[in-house]
């Protein structure tokens, strides 16, 4: 059990760092595989270091789970190449120009070029997940793969509708996020050897982080500063996605300043804080997102009552400490 156990004297980043160096050193590897030509475009694209939470996940949940293994790595870098694919397209989608403070390479090289990038990324990642000898785990990369697709897909395709719901919403963000959130700490128990029930509740921990992340990234879009995150942010409002503190805003809204909002959403008027602000009470439908990011993250928390105690226990539960922090921090 978990309860009651005391934060260890690491991070739970600098208990994985030996770890997520080797994820590392896999990574910029996998540049070698693509022709001389393409090597240059992709080691760009994996030298822009994100905060690695997916490989820190499955790396955690394999020493939390059982013995860590060189599968839990290869996990690690998979998923996170998948990600990185993801982040290469999303910026198409929204006309980012940088992320990690360095320009991207739709930014740098054309939105044609980046498409392809991504789809060479992609591609790659799901070529090594055949690796394992487990076909079912390979099948599981896959359709979380092909969830974080559809999500986005599902997403852009409801950008200015109306009709879009919370539920709509959330469902989206477990595709796009949670997935491969849940893939990290769901399929490294697996790897782990570990039976159904603990498969499961990682999973369940995984997606419910993943979606609480997602909320925290959607408020940030909203209320954020570039200087801080090191990207571009205010995409979301101006490209029409309804995310979480928007639906809010509609929901508490007076009729008269419903309407506003919709005016300006259907046809498609810029929508940035300052307008927000004269509208409506936009905080107070952030600060609901924000409690609903926290309740997941207590779930999220709560998954991991079926685990032995052990510093990396402890490390999957600094990690939801962490998000909690965060949230705290758009308050």
């Amino acid at each position: 059990m978990t309860s009651n156990i005391s934060s260890t004297e690491k991070s739970p980043f600098e208990l994985v760092s030996p770890h997520l160096e080797k994820v590392e050193t896999q990574i910029r590897e996998q540049v070698r595989d693509f022709d001389p030509g393409v090597e240059p475009y992709m080691t760009y694209i994996c030298d822009t270091n994100g905060k690695r939470i997916r490989p820190t996940l499955a790396i955690l949940t394999g020493g939390a789970t059982g013995e860590l293994t060189q599968g839990h790595i290869n996990l690690g870098v998979i998923l996170e190449l998948v990600h990185m694919a993801t982040l290469v397209h999303d910026d198409i989608i929204d006309g980012a120009s940088t992320r990690r403070q360095v320009p991207t390479p739709n930014a740098k090289w054309g939105n044609g070029m980046a498409v392809l990038l991504g789809d060479a990324l992609f591609s790659h990642a799901l070529k090594l997940s055949t690796d394992f000898n487990d076909l079912e785990l390979s099948r599981a990369i896959s359709l979380a793969s092909r969830e974080v697709c559809q999500g986005e897909i599902l997403q852009t395709q409801r950008r200015f509708d109306l009709t879009v719901t919370k539920k709509d919403y959330f469902r989206m963000i477990e595709m796009k996020t949670g997935a491969l959130f849940a893939a990290a700490s769901g399929l490294a128990a697996r790897i782990s050897g570990r039976d159904e029930a603990i498969c499961e509740a990682m999973h369940g921990y995984g997606m419910k982080l993943g979606t609480a992340y997602q909320i925290y990234d959607d408020v940030v879009d909203i209320i954020g500063t570039e200087e801080v995150t090191g990207k571009t942010l205010g995409t979301d409002l101006e490209k029409g996605k309804l995310t979480l503190p928007i639906l809010n805003l509609l929901d508490t809204a007076t009729p008269k300043q419903k309407e506003k909002l919709t005016k300006r959403i259907i046809e498609q008027e810029p929508l940035d804080l300052h307008i927000l602000g004269g509208i409506a009470d936009y905080e107070g439908a952030v600060d609901d997102a924000l409690k609903t990011a926290s309740q997941l993250v207590a779930e999220a928390r709560g998954s991991l009552s079926l685990l032995n105690a052990s510093e990396f226990t402890t490390a999957l539960e600094d990690i939801t400490l962490y998000v909690d922090q965060l949230l705290k921090s758009c308050r």
